[in-house]
């Protein structure tokens, strides 16, 4: 598929850089890189190749303004409630795709992730900001429910259910300082360095066995939603008996 509102490269050998690129706009999304974004995900489902992801904004505006409100407003009025499920239904599965997609993802933030681009970053494995990051969950800004777009599922799993509240709520900004205080980001470094460091924890996971990641990324999901110790206990020793299969079938076969 030829993309027109998203980049791929590959850097690095299993390092795929995905670039939203709509930069006159904030990146923000519109129909046309929601059907660009479900294809690029569906696409990794099963894509040995690459091994892990980076994702970024270009342009110096901000990372992502959410939804194309402009765009959405015209369209909407010409769906009927069906229509609009659907589409609402699919925009938001893209941060499902992310989740279930097997390479640890690597999110590059500067400026502004507001809305649906606050949810990429949440469906996102590790976070990279600078200091003129900020975050929101524009959704009950703009009339409608502060429960969007998978935030009511990430944010209370990653900063506590108690200053999600306040998020989802007031649609106020989370400043950078915040969102390290808070656990949400894992670096805080100057915009200018912000690909590099992306692309320094892109090498750090290259180096690591390449099933292994894939099994670590499954088993945090599952075991986010366990219902007790005993199924991330199974799911962690399913996992470290393949692997450790798989060690030894590689031994035997070098010693042959």
């Amino acid at each position: 598929m030829e993309y027109k509102t998203i980049e791929c490269s590959t850097p690095e050998k299993g390092i795929m850089v995905l670039s939203l690129n709509r930069p006159e706009v904030y990146n923000s999304v519109n129909h046309l890189m929601m059907e660009e974004l479900e294809h690029f995900w569906r696409e990794r489902l099963y894509d040995l190749e690459t091994r892990v992801v980076v994702l970024k904004g270009n342009g110096e505006k901000g990372f992502c303004a959410g939804l194309d409100m402009k765009e959405t407003a015209e369209m909407s009025g010409k769906f009927n409630v069906e229509e609009l499920y659907r589409f609402q239904a699919r925009l938001a599965r893209i941060n499902l795709h992310m989740r279930r997609a097997p390479q640890p993802i690597i999110t590059a933030v500067h400026g502004a992730a507001a809305g649906q681009g606050f949810s990429f970053v949440l469906a996102s494995d590790i976070r990279v900001i600078s200091p003129e990051s900020k975050f929101c969950a524009a959704y009950i800004n703009i009339g409608l429910g502060g429960a969007d777009m998978s935030c009511s599922y990430f944010l209370p799993r990653m900063i506590g259910a108690g200053r999600a509240y306040e998020f989802m709520y007031t649609g106020k900004f989370m400043s950078s300082a915040e969102a390290m205080s808070l656990g949400l980001a894992s670096r805080l470094v100057d915009k200018d360095k912000l690909y590099d460091t992306a692309m320094e924890y892109a090498k750090i996971l290259m180096s690591k066995n390449h099933m292994a990641l894939r099994l670590t990324k499954e088993a945090i999901n599952m075991n986010l939603d366990a219902c007790g110790m005993e199924q991330a206990l199974n799911m962690e020793d399913r996992n470290q008996t393949l692997l450790a299969m798989g060690a030894a079938l590689k031994m035997n076969r070098v010693k042959e």
